[in-house]
């Protein structure tokens, strides 16, 4: 009976936990540290500026540890509910286990790890393009090329057998776990479990994920749009059919934008 009730609140308890993350960004966004989403100086920010000035080092561990939080947070709001599925799964699966709260954690862990990683690739882009920008004037004016040609890889992504063969493999779970998890070294293989759910689900989606770097990863309206088209690609039967019709909308917002500033020039 107790297994059983706490199988029943286990949905519950994974919704609160991402309505938190939203709520968390949200409050981020409407907070004194909302230009923080949006690439601020640091020096312009309230506190976070006078101890960037006065301890050396402070500057650069503070923006790591900053962009660490939102972006884990950015994972927990808009990934996490496109994940349930796999996490729920693997839930029936060990619930006779002792162990399985330990588990279910490493599996968390593991998909959140390689979230991560992406988390660094991707500023490590964002930031070499804006230290490119700042050395090309011609580039910094015409920094809508970047924005379009961003917009236009997504849109070209949808049409992708990567992204496709990466998406069955998310849109079956089952298969998924008796695939990369036999329970002999249960601790070990549940961790790289999730890091390889993680790694077929940014195959999935690392295109859509870059459109925040080109909006603005500040905007949680942006968020909560990409992380409703992600969910329903992967968990609902019709979510194979968004794919193609996303794409020709990304690429025609693409050819907007060259066309907008074309009129301009």
């Amino acid at each position: 009976m107790k297994m059983l009730a706490r199988s029943r609140l286990f949905a519950p308890l994974f919704v609160g936990l991402t309505s938190s993350a939203w709520l968390a960004l949200w409050v981020w966004d409407a907070g004194p540290y909302a230009r923080y989403l949006r690439h601020a100086s640091w020096a312009e920010l309230p506190l976070v500026g006078t101890i960037c000035r006065e301890v050396p080092g402070a500057s650069l561990t503070i923006a790591a540890l900053l962009h660490s939080a939102a972006w884990l947070l950015m994972i927990a709001a808009m990934m996490l509910p496109s994940a349930f599925p796999l996490f729920d799964t693997f839930r029936r699966m060990t619930v006779a286990r002792d162990n399985r709260r330990t588990l279910m954690a490493l599996l968390i862990v593991g998909y959140a790890t390689t979230w991560a990683l992406f988390g660094v690739v991707a500023h490590g882009f964002d930031a070499a393009l804006h230290l490119v920008a700042d050395k090309v004037p011609s580039l910094l004016v015409n920094g809508w090329l970047i924005g379009a040609a961003i917009v236009a890889l997504a849109g070209l992504y949808q049409f992708s057998s990567l992204k496709h063969r990466c998406l069955d493999k998310c849109r079956s779970p089952l298969m998924f776990i008796a695939e990369h998890w036999r329970g002999k070294s249960a601790r070990r293989e549940s961790f790289v479990l999730g890091i390889s759910h993680g790694a077929f689900c940014i195959g999935c989606c690392w295109a859509l994920m870059l459109l925040m770097f080109a909006i603005g990863t500040g905007s949680v309206g942006w968020m909560l749009a990409l992380g409703a088209i992600m969910s329903a690609e992967k968990n609902f039967r019709w979510g194979r059919s968004i794919g193609k019709p996303l794409g020709v909308a990304l690429l025609a917002w693409s050819a907007w934008i060259v066309v907008q500033h074309a009129r301009i020039v």
